[in-house]
């Protein structure tokens, strides 16, 4: 199983990559967008410093042909590491792009998936993750669970080595839903994980504990 943060944030990844089993991250488009008009490259290399080289890094293409989307994912490897997974939109071109970027041994995660089809044509052209976005398959009455569980089962019977890399969460129960269904991983905002971690029913359980030690002790430390 892998947690991954799904964020651009150098401060927030700064604080807490050092807290959370953290396997990656995953950035987008959108995600770039709210750091403002960064140095994309050394942003990125950035990055990639904080979360070290052992933990992947899964960065979004722009273009939307499979030439482009090529040359955009040798872009990203040049400029930031070749240890990148370039994230490929799970289209016509997409798909060709995948099976191009594969040829030449470059990691690729399929993303914007949002049907069996999709997942079926990604895992088939060689993706090392899919993407499945688990909220917005759930906004449009789609079953996502369903969804992941039928992904899985592919990948399963045929022993191929694409994971499963969840995305798009907007409470924890989804996420638990995800990787009940079958996903191998899950890319997580760190303040939905923060947020998990820090309910009244923790918090107050925690107080409780310290209580019963300071009465019993007449202190809140070890001996």
């Amino acid at each position: 199983m892998e947690i991954l943060f799904d964020t651009a944030s150098l401060a927030v990844l700064e604080e807490m990559t050092p807290l959370y089993p953290v396997a990656g991250v995953t950035t987008n488009p959108t995600i770039i967008k709210a750091e403002g008009r960064i140095e994309l490259y050394e942003h990125l290399r950035q990055i990639r410093r904080i979360i070290g080289p052992d933990r992947s890094l899964h960065i979004q293409v722009l273009a939307q042909d499979a030439d482009g989307i090529v040359a955009d994912a040798h872009r990203l490897l040049e400029q930031v590491d070749g240890g990148v997974f370039a994230k490929v939109p799970t289209t016509e071109q997409g798909i060709r792009a995948i099976r191009l970027l594969k040829d030449e041994g470059i990691g690729v995660t399929a993303t914007a998936i949002y049907s069996r089809i999709q997942g079926t044509l990604a895992i088939e052209a060689g993706a090392d993750y899919i993407a499945p976005y688990f909220n917005r398959m759930e906004d449009r009455g789609i079953d996502a669970s369903a969804m992941v569980k039928s992904l899985a089962k592919i990948i399963d019977r045929h022993g191929v080595g694409c994971k499963i890399l969840a995305a798009s969460f907007k409470n924890v129960a989804q996420v638990s839903a995800a990787l009940e269904a079958g996903a191998a991983a899950v890319t997580v905002p760190p303040a939905l994980l923060r947020a998990a971690l820090a309910t009244p029913d923790v918090t107050e359980a925690v107080n409780a504990f310290t209580r019963d030690w300071n009465d019993t002790f007449g202190t809140t430390e070890l001996p």
